[in-house]
């Protein structure tokens, strides 16, 4: 089946040459020139990739994402912007956008990009992970004392915060606590904290009123109010600003929250578990976040261990991410040879359990016979000594993303994983240190 494309773009002359280019190159490419056509088209068909411009006569790129994720599109987006809109582009990366350009279009920098983004396997939402999600338990020492302390926490009302490196499975260690707990019934909504631009956030968490702000055309309500009961996670929660922070304490001290817009309070009832892979108390130190917050946030600290750290649980994981890609790709794959095991064994990974899952996917995906061998291992996994782990300090941030940057010849996505840290958190501290993105 052809990949189809959709181009929101309202130059109809530069909408008609960004087709032909799709359909020359394979693609089955649809333009429209408005949000409201676009909306109507990606409810009704399925596309494989959304290549957008910034700003449209009916709204801008920004509200589209927002709607995106709203109505749980799974679709990745490549925006397009002109010069001078890079921190645009940048608050479109949080709000889940695959990458960026900058116009002119470069046609061989936009072929990589959509490469980049067609062969990227994204996380399932975490607002759409259903309760019942099957969770694989470890069989280390290090996995077995993190079970026994989610365990003692779990029927508690304590506040929990999570730590622990990007991809460890910080989310699910989270549901394993609302599941063992006596709010397991009620609501488990999970919100990333690092995709919520300054602006969004107190919607998002705390709801609006219709009419509050622009693209307010709705009442909304906000996490903690549709978590009624339950649990709510927030990750990366150090992305808060500080402003949010205000309001996030006084929801978790009174119990009550107002909805922008609102002059009224509502009254909340959810327990807090939170994560970050970063280091807290530096933000505190640095004034960028909260301590009194963060107190309350801190009631339990939980340590969920780098997969390197735990390698007799990589078998276990590594079999069950197996089943899960034969069932989901419709393959046949039935085991791993012992030297494609060892591979796997002996490799850091960097991206812990996300990076485990994803290549094991795309490694079934090009797998013909029911064996993984070796040669179907990606490069870097089979030759480890070629990924050099960088550790990034907050001292030399700088220089070291330059050297990923120059070790992986500018590829975004293969830095973030050689620094151990989300493309979200790249591209935000690229922007940061006044880095071209």
């Amino acid at each position: 089946m052809v990949p189809k494309v959709l181009i929101i773009e309202d130059d109809n002359t530069f909408g008609i040459v960004l087709k032909k280019w799709f359909n020359k190159n394979g693609f089955d490419a649809f333009v429209k020139s408005t949000l409201d056509e676009s909306k109507k088209d990606l409810l009704k068909s399925e596309f494989k990739l959304i290549i957008t411009d910034l700003r449209l006569p009916d709204g801008d790129g920004i509200m589209l994402l927002t709607w995106i994720r709203e109505n749980k599109i799974n679709t990745p987006v490549i925006v397009m912007t002109s010069y001078g809109e890079v921190q645009s582009a940048v608050a479109a990366i949080k709000l889940g956008a695959f990458d960026y350009m900058e116009k002119p279009i470069n046609p061989e920098i936009l072929r990589i990009k959509i490469d980049e983004a067609l062969n990227h396997i994204p996380i399932e939402s975490p607002k759409e992970n259903p309760s019942t999600t099957n969770i694989v338990y470890g069989n280390s020492p290090l996995s077995q004392k993190m079970y026994e302390h989610i365990k003692l926490v779990a029927p508690t009302q304590l506040s929990v915060l999570i730590r622990g490196e990007s991809g460890t499975g910080k989310e699910y260690t989270a549901r394993m606590i609302h599941e063992n707990s006596h709010r397991k019934q009620a609501p488990f909504i999970a919100v990333d904290c690092g995709s919520l631009s300054k602006e969004l956030a107190p919607s998002e968490l705390f709801g609006h009123l219709k009419g509050s702000f622009t693209s307010a055309i709705a009442d909304k309500k906000g996490v903690f109010e549709q978590a009624g009961g339950g649990t709510v996670f927030l990750d990366e929660v150090g992305n808060l600003s500080y402003e949010v922070q205000v309001q996030l304490l006084r929801a978790i001290q009174e119990r009550k929250i107002r909805p922008v817009g609102s002059a009224k309070d509502i009254k909340v009832d959810v327990r807090m578990i939170v994560a970050t892979n970063e280091n807290l108390e530096t933000a505190i130190s640095e004034g960028h976040f909260r301590e009194d917050l963060y107190h309350r946030l801190n009631e339990f600290t939980l340590i969920v261990p780098p997969l390197r750290e735990r390698k007799e649980d990589i078998v276990l994981f590594a079999n069950s991410f197996l089943a899960d890609a034969n069932k989901e790709l419709e393959r046949n794959v039935e085991r791993f040879s012992d030297e494609s095991m060892s591979i796997l064994k002996q490799y850091r990974w960097p991206g812990n359990l996300r990076e485990l899952r994803n290549i094991i996917r795309r490694t079934v995906l090009f797998t013909k016979g029911t064996e993984i061998t070796p040669d179907l291992l990606p490069e870097f996994i089979q030759i480890p000594a070629k990924t050099e782990q960088i550790s990034l300090q907050p001292i030399d941030e700088r220089e070291q993303i330059l050297k990923a940057l120059k070790i992986t010849k500018g590829n975004k996505t293969k830095a973030a994983n050689l620094l151990n840290i989300d493309r979200k958190t790249l591209y935000n501290k690229m922007h940061q240190y006044g880095m071209d993105i």
